[in-house]
């Protein structure tokens, strides 16, 4: 069998960002505005602290200005709703990002539903997801169109295929599923109430792997020949599929780190420019 071919979301990030660049010059020239994106951080989170460190390099090293709002652990969903409706109201924001996970005391959705659609550049907003679901013009959420995009990177052909999707979740399980599904593949999804969950596996062209369980999808549950897309990223930097044993079996597979990850944040660099050319252009 020949050698599996390897998704390096780096590389992808870094032709994504190169485009960016000059974009975001044409919008200073013909505007003299440079974007601005907005992220929120609410609580001591270090690994939130560590994406947020991350998204702000990546807005720097397209051209456009990061805002970072922190806030307290005890913030209220009042509070937060309140800096969420100012960033709304100000214009030089085009991009409003709430890192996620917020504290538990806090109505996360409400929040995330109270993003105007038009700055919701990471995709989290019920109506953006609904917007994108039936093929009409919206945010993606960050980390399916990530996956979207590194797929079509590659030339993975989608078409007629099998694609299992592990996990469930609101900002990647279910939107991912309908991205693959608007990619006219047939789609599975696959979540922890699950019964006989590697024979379904073992009949997938495709498997994106987001349950947040380190090395959980394992070789045997897998055909000869298919598609690894593991978007976990869990201690030790593993993913949710065990690559060490599975990606030589495989055709095609994302690295973790490296896969997933690195083209996530250029997928939320690259909203928040599509929203400052609706904008300014």
């Amino acid at each position: 069998m020949a050698q599996p071919l390897i998704l390096d979301g780096r590389v992808v990030a870094k032709s994504i960002e190169a485009d960016l660049q000059k974009r975001v010059e044409i919008i200073k020239e013909k505007s003299g505005i440079t974007p601005v994106l907005a992220t929120i951080i609410v609580g001591n989170n270090p690994a939130s602290e560590t994406y947020v460190r991350m998204k702000g390099n990546a807005c720097k090293r397209v051209g456009m200005e990061p805002k970072k709002i922190e806030l307290p652990e005890s913030t209220t969903t009042e509070e937060l709703l309140s800096v969420i409706d100012e960033l709304n109201r100000d214009d030089s924001v085009c991009g409003i990002l709430l890192q996620h996970p917020v504290p538990k005391h806090i109505d996360e959705q409400k929040c995330f539903n109270a993003i105007s659609l038009d700055k919701d550049t990471d995709g989290v907003n019920t109506a953006s997801f609904g917007a994108v679901t039936m093929g009409n013009v919206g945010f993606k959420c960050a980390t399916p169109y990530s996956i979207m995009t590194i797929l079509n990177y590659y030339g993975i052909e989608l078409k007629g295929k099998h694609a299992v999707v592990i996990g469930r979740s609101p900002i990647l399980g279910k939107p991912v599923s309908m991205l693959l599904l608007n990619a006219d593949a047939t789609v599975t999804i696959c979540h922890s109430r699950t019964v006989n969950l590697p024979e379904i596996v073992k009949t997938a062209d495709v498997v994106v792997a987001c349950v947040g369980k380190a090395n959980f999808v394992k070789r045997e549950w897998l055909k000869e020949g298919v598609v690894l897309v593991d978007a976990g990223y869990n201690e030790g930097n593993v993913g949710d599929i065990d690559l060490q044993n599975a990606a030589e079996i495989s055709s095609a597979y994302t690295p973790v780190p490296g896969g997933v990850g690195p083209c996530t944040i250029a997928m939320l660099m690259s909203q928040t420019v599509e929203s400052a050319e609706r904008k300014y252009l």
